[in-house]
């Protein structure tokens, strides 16, 4: 049986981090794409539902 050490925790950690980075890398520049090349009434209307969903007053 093998205890775990500090070094082993730490590379475990480091490894947590960086996958972590990558999808909110991944996640960010999805976002940037899709949102740069919808149309702008999509846009409105997904904001538009967003508010009434929120139960936000909108008009």
């Amino acid at each position: 049986m093998r205890l775990s050490t500090s070094m082993d925790q730490a590379a475990s950690g480091a490894v947590g981090t960086r996958a972590a980075a990558v999808v909110t890398l991944v996640f960010g520049c999805a976002l940037v794409f899709v949102v740069g090349f919808a149309h702008a009434t999509t846009l409105h209307n997904a904001g538009h539902d967003t508010r009434h969903a929120m139960a936000f007053p909108c008009h």
